[in-house]
C-alpha cells in the first residue's frame, strides 16, 4: 500500500507525544503507551511499568511484556492500512533484564516481511539505558474480518 493515502498511518502520526487511550484495542487503552515515532512498518511508544504490571519481585511481568509487545505490533499491523483484520499465528519472545516500577521502557514494532496473508514481525522493549528487557519475533495472519477504519 502507498503510505501517502494510507488514513491509519495518518492519524497514528497526527497522535504522536499523545496517549493511546484511544486505541481501538481495549487492552490497549489499560496499557496506555505514549506514542514516540509511526512509519510504514515501525512504530515506537513508550510504557511506564506500573504496579499493576509488574510480578512479586516489583519487575516487569513476564506476560505484560509478551502483552506490550504483543499489542503494539498489532496496532503497527494495523496501521499497515490492510482492509482485513490480521490476528497472531504465534509470539516468542525472550525475557532478557528486569524493568522497575516507575521506569520508563520503549516497545518497538518492527515489519520483517509482508505477504500476501502472512505478516512476520520483531519487537523489543528497551530500558532508558539501552538494555533490551524483552524481545520477539511473531507471525500474524489475514482473517476474514473486514475492518471499517
Amino acid at each position: 500500500m502507498d503510505s501517502s493515502t494510507n488514513t491509519r498511518l495518518d492519524f497514528f502520526r497526527s497522535r504522536i507525544g499523545e496517549s493511546m487511550r484511544i486505541s481501538i484495542s481495549p487492552f490497549g487503552r489499560w496499557l496506555n503507551g505514549t506514542i514516540r515515532t509511526v512509519d510504514y512498518g515501525r512504530m515506537e511508544v513508550d510504557f511506564m511499568v506500573r504496579e499493576e504490571l509488574t510480578n512479586p519481585a516489583k519487575v516487569l511481568h513476564g506476560g505484560a511484556s509478551a502483552a506490550i509487545l504483543d499489542d503494539l505490533i498489532g496496532t503497527m499491523v494495523f496501521s499497515l492500512g490492510r482492509p482485513y483484520a490480521y490476528t497472531s499465528v504465534n509470539l516468542a519472545v525472550d525475557f532478557l533484564h528486569a524493568a522497575y516500577i516507575g521506569s520508563l521502557v520503549t516497545a518497538i514494532a518492527e515489519l520483517v516481511r509482508e505477504g500476501k496473508n502472512i505478516i512476520h514481525c520483531e519487537g523489543r522493549i528497551v530500558a532508558a539505558d539501552g538494555k533490551t528487557i524483552a524481545k520477539c519475533a511473531t507471525n500474524l495472519i489475514q482473517t476474514t474480518v473486514k475492518l471499517e477504519f
